[in-house]
């Protein structure tokens, strides 16, 4: 298993007139954590999207636990509990409070995709090599395991990642 923490202070403008962090920043605090904990492992999402891969989100879910308020400080933890495998790979999450109160849990499903076409490609090279340490060999050549079978079936539809072209004008 693999895991990194990030840490994020809440900024005003994240809150709502409630003073809780608006739920929609969640989503933003997640990329922050993954971005990062790629970054640890060598990994650029720069140099990933010159290759022609993109990391779309096909799945996205959070459970608010408490709530998150202006200049908390966050540790965001993310957790590859599995291990990467096709072309998807399941991040999961932690937020906790500098009192370390679990504030949120949430995980996202991202799908690796050929940024010229949108469909799914298999998982780089480059990245299943980083992950592999944090992996045993069972988990790495074994059958899916029990939390891998609760993942969709398929992949979200390539069609969602396709690059819109703008249509042609009628006569």
């Amino acid at each position: 298993m693999y895991t990194s923490d990030t840490q994020i202070r809440v900024r005003y403008a994240e809150t709502d007139q409630m003073g809780y962090v608006y739920h929609g920043n969640y989503a933003a605090y997640f990329e922050v954590a993954r971005t990062e904990a790629f970054r640890q492992l060598g990994i650029r999402y720069k140099d990933l999207e010159a290759d022609g891969v993109g990391m779309p989100v096909g799945e996205i879910r959070t459970r608010f636990r408490r709530p998150a308020r202006y200049d908390d400080l966050l540790t965001v933890r993310l957790l590859l509990k599995q291990p990467a495998e096709g072309s998807r790979v399941l991040f999961e999450y932690e937020i906790y409070n500098e009192a370390r109160e679990l504030l949120t849990e949430g995980h996202t499903l991202m799908v690796f995709v050929s940024t010229s076409t949108g469909r799914p490609v298999p998982i780089p090279a480059e990245i299943q090599h980083k992950l592999a340490p944090y992996f045993s060999e069972d988990e790495l050549t074994g059958p899916i395991t029990p939390a891998a079978q609760k993942l969709p079936a398929e992949a979200p539809a390539a069609a969602a990642f396709i690059p819109s072209k703008p249509a042609k004008p009628t006569e």
